[in-house]
């Protein structure tokens, strides 16, 4: 396991010809306003593969290095952009057969500055708009269509309560404290390793990385909160109420999906424009 040990050309099962012996992995940093979203875009130098086109930032991914890795290692490179002040939402694989090249998509608070190096001839923080009438490279250009539908970012929102009932763990109903605590730790080493169950409504990511809300109510109220990346919320009322204020809190551009069975819940968080499925996805999920 050495530096750049995954530079080198290879061919796929398509009998095309590759940059990375163990496949390549490229960063889609986006960055979302109320009016618009912007990508930031590489202009490759012409001395690379497809010199002169528009593409994403990035290259071959190492021997022990995941696509994840891989992608923000290369855009740090290529453009100095930080792991900081990114925030990965998901994995896009694109398989040729033998060889792959997977889009991470990462969202950035703001049009983040960025520097040029060798393998690039212009960074520029491109609408969705604009991004068609570029001269795109040729892999980017035919999955764009497919990963453009793939940038809003996920909130998932937990009905604690409902789900730990559909757990039925034994005795959880005199200990919902203790119940829910086990929820939030098992939330958290989900929020880390990523949702790769499909969902219905939405495209095919191999891997997503959603911002996860938790809504507790009554006793679970007294749950150890673990530190992570889920965000818990104590309701002071009604659970549901608390749940349907979450998705009236959603920006345009994201993406929500509320985890519960109750059937009163599930229309009125619908109503709201929010996607819903089952305990069942989710705790299919949990460790």
């Amino acid at each position: 396991m050495t530096a750049k040990d995954g530079d080198g050309w290879t061919h796929c099962g398509r009998g095309h010809r590759h940059w990375g012996v163990y496949g390549a992995s490229g960063l889609l940093a986006v960055h979302h306003t109320a009016r618009a979203s912007y990508v930031l875009m590489q202009k490759r130098a012409l001395w690379s593969h497809h010199g002169g086109t528009w593409g994403l930032p990035g290259g071959a991914i190492d021997s022990h290095e995941d696509a994840v890795t891989g992608a923000l290692r290369e855009a740090h490179e290529e453009t100095a952009l930080s792991r900081d002040a990114l925030r990965v939402r998901g994995v896009y694989l694109d398989d040729h057969g033998g060889w792959s090249y997977q889009t991470v998509i990462a969202t950035a608070v703001e049009k983040l500055p960025v520097h040029l190096d060798m393998e690039s001839t212009a960074l520029r923080w491109v609408t969705l708009a604009e991004l068609p009438r570029r001269r795109l490279h040729p892999g980017f250009a035919e999955t764009w269509p497919v990963v453009s539908e793939m940038l809003k970012p996920l909130v998932v929102v937990v009905d604690a309560a409902n789900v730990i009932g559909a757990r039925a763990e034994h005795g959880w109903w005199r200990d919902r404290a203790g119940a829910t605590s086990r929820l939030l730790a098992e939330l958290v080493e989900l929020a880390v390793d990523g949702v790769i169950a499909p969902i219905e409504g939405l495209p095919l990511l191999t891997r997503r990385f959603p911002q996860v809300v938790v809504v507790v109510e009554g006793a679970a109220r007294g749950a150890r909160v673990p530190e992570g990346l889920i965000d818990v919320r104590a309701a002071e009322g009604s659970g549901d109420d608390a749940i349907v204020e979450v998705v009236r809190e959603a920006r345009v551009w994201e993406t929500v999906l509320v985890v519960t069975a109750d059937r009163g819940l599930r229309e009125r968080v619908r109503a709201e424009g929010a996607l819903v499925t089952g305990p069942k996805w989710l705790l299919g999920q949990l460790s």
